[in-house]
């Protein structure tokens, strides 16, 4: 018998997952392995796996595998955030930067991870507390960005309790290192290791003569100011709109380290998924 013995599954809402879950269910058969699934996503599908709350699926599965891509690894590390659970991205379609294995290796990632002979990347994550007491946690990047017809967004950057610089832009960003081949690099931003402890600080179309991203240490304090000529913004957490904020307030971005544990396998690299995501096809050669 292996390492593992209980496997959870998180599904894309949308993309064929039939496959992957076939190969999953059979090297789950063979090696008498529990599979569980989110109730929602089991009863959708209409999937032998055994239907579990997100709260037992997290509590029991010594192994989670994310079908989909970056969006679903991101869905999955949330939901596995403050566990040691290591989680295993499963491409279905597109290229990630997360996902380590396509559905035709499936079987053979998960008779390594079986024989521990895979490594973990620790990911970086960012939270923070909205005006209405909301704690909200990002694994990519926490933006407060324009509203559409409001006016644009007009925010103090301070560290360690000092004001550095103030964005006038249509968004201000703040990312992991894992984000920052996300709405980080749109707006300029550097490609940041994932072995890189740091907050990458920024703003997407700068009106403001300053335009540059900061990298600031884990241990430096970072706040962001809602300044008076600003408009309402949106807080956008892994793209997604959790709240807003508004002239006045002010948001402590904190660091949470090892926040979630992502399968490697060896096979890639970062930066070889970064060349075929990004399209980095070489640079100029002079004569």
């Amino acid at each position: 018998m292996g390492h593992v013995q209980t496997v959870g599954l998180v599904l894309h809402p949308r993309r064929d997952s039939a496959a992957a879950i076939d190969a999953i269910l059979s090297w789950a058969h063979e090696r008498n392995v529990t599979v569980l699934g989110l109730r929602e996503e089991v009863d959708r599908i209409h999937c032998s796996a055994v239907a579990v709350d997100p709260e037992e699926l997290v509590d029991r599965s010594q192994l989670l595998v994310s079908l989909g891509g970056d969006g679903t690894m991101l869905r999955t590390m949330r939901l596995a955030e403050g566990h040691k659970t290591p989680i295993l991205g499963v491409n279905l379609g597109r290229l990630g930067f997360l996902a380590e294995v396509d559905v035709p290796r499936l079987p053979a990632a998960l008779s390594a991870i079986d024989e521990h002979e895979y490594r973990v990347e620790s990911r970086l994550a960012l939270s923070t507390v909205l005006p209405d007491g909301t704690t909200v946690t990002g694994f990519n990047d926490i933006d407060l960005a324009r509203i559409p017809g409001e006016r644009m967004a007009a925010v103090g950057i301070n560290v360690e309790g000092h004001r550095f610089v103030q964005y006038a832009a249509d968004a201000v960003i703040v990312a992991t290192p894992t984000g920052s081949t996300a709405y980080s690099f749109s707006a300029g931003g550097p490609i940041v290791s994932p072995n890189v402890e740091g907050l990458l600080v920024g703003a997407s179309s700068a009106h403001s003569s300053f335009n540059r991203h900061l990298l600031l240490s884990l241990d430096e304090r970072l706040e962001l100011d809602v300044l008076a000529t600003s408009g309402r913004l949106a807080v956008e957490v892994d793209g997604a709109v959790r709240g807003y904020v508004t002239a006045g307030d002010s948001l402590l971005i904190k660091p949470v380290t090892a926040a979630a544990r992502v399968v490697r396998l060896g096979e890639t690299t970062f930066y070889e998924r970064a060349r075929r995501k990004l399209r980095v096809n070489g640079s100029v050669e002079l004569e």
